[in-house]
């Protein structure tokens, strides 16, 4: 028993054509959206690449790039053969197109939808990258003269006072590793020498963070140095002025950014897969409905449309008998190693007769 089976005259027939051509227009602006939010979504990670750690993130906008440029192609192609539909001599030309067509685009609408699904599951990996990123370009804050590193604390302090966050996990973060370079310290004072010994790998590690780290919402100046200890500053108290400093970690911040990307890109892409789903269910029925056309050999008379000949059942049943069999006569021609020849069996000396000699046929023994 066929599924979803609908009766189309010619007059419908004509109409679903056109509409299936139009909305075939509609899918190629679709694919050129997914290759906007792909570009998009690509150009956001590569502007703080140096916050991310060498991990392959980068697979989910280089898909929906080349779903989208995929897009394009498959549905202005659909486009015109939905088209040229309308006339039944003219979709002879495509007949033993349209079911290769029709398969293929079903593949490539499982494509999109694995690109939805891909980024809502990214998280962890994305997680996983700023923090290591994050931790590495605070290692490197202080180093303005190196090569290659010199530009990290631009980085780190437009990062922290852009998304008003400060260090990987918060401000305690900049506690634990030197982001003074020795070249402004003065090796000759006391207190600086003290700090350095005080520590075991030799580390000038104190209790302060970068300006970028100053919240610009604080009613008094911002404190920087000396943060943990209250008789440092006039009515100060350290644990209660969360207006001094930017209390989120930039790890937090940025990942509730991206997230808030991946997942409108999500939607958008869920809501692309649905419209084209739709459309290859239309050029299905179309399909179906014009192959019974030429069967019945009459252009005007009304033909059945299909989603699939049979039940689901049915249709998978016979997939697997298909898949089974050319599992089967490929063992067998690996068997025979291309000897047709060789599962002969060969009539064995043991039951000739005593001269060696092979048994007559009963005719010719009668």
């Amino acid at each position: 028993m066929a599924v979803l089976r609908v009766k189309f005259t010619k007059t419908k027939r004509d109409k679903l054509a056109q509409v299936l051509w139009l909305l075939n227009w509609f899918s190629v602006v679709a694919g050129a959206i997914l290759f906007s939010l792909g570009v998009f979504l690509k150009v956001e990670l590569n502007k703080r690449e140096e916050m991310m750690a060498d991990r392959d993130i980068h697979y989910v906008p280089n898909m929906l790039i080349a779903v989208g440029l995929i897009a394009c192609a498959i549905n202005f192609l659909g486009g015109k053969i939905c088209y040229d539909c309308v006339d039944t001599n003219k979709f002879m030309r495509w007949k033993l197109i349209l079911l290769p067509y029709i398969i293929c685009t079903f593949f490539f609408t499982f494509c999109i939808l694995v690109g939805a699904l891909m980024c809502y599951t990214m998280h962890g990996e994305l997680e996983e990258s700023l923090n290591q990123g994050l931790a590495k370009a605070m290692k490197f804050y202080k180093d303005t003269d190196m090569p290659g590193r010199c530009f990290l604390k631009r980085t780190v302090d437009i990062l922290q006072m852009e998304f008003q966050c400060c260090g990987n996990n918060g401000y305690r973060d900049w506690f634990q590793i030197q982001w003074i370079s020795n070249r402004y310290l003065d090796m000759t004072h006391k207190a600086v020498i003290d700090r350095f010994r005080s520590n075991v790998e030799g580390k000038y590690l104190m209790d302060g963070v970068p300006f970028s780290c100053c919240n610009t919402n604080s009613p008094r100046p911002c404190i920087q140095q000396q943060i943990s200890n209250n008789s440092a500053h006039f009515n100060y108290e350290h644990q209660t002025e969360e207006l001094n400093l930017w209390m989120k970690g930039c790890r937090q911040v940025l990942l509730e950014y991206y997230t808030y990307i991946m997942q409108s890109i999500g939607l958008t892409v869920l809501i692309i897969w649905l419209f084209e789903l739709s459309v290859l269910t239309g050029v299905r029925f179309l399909q179906t409905s014009l192959e019974n056309v030429v069967k019945q050999g009459d252009p005007d008379s009304e033909s059945d449309g299909w989603l699939l000949e049979n039940s689901f059942m049915e249709t998978a049943r016979m997939n697997l008998n298909i898949i089974k069999s050319l599992g089967k006569s490929n063992q067998i021609d690996s068997g025979n190693n291309g000897d047709p020849n060789i599962n002969v069996p060969a009539t064995s000396k043991a039951n000739y007769g005593p001269d060696n000699v092979p048994p007559k046929p009963v005719s010719e023994a009668s």
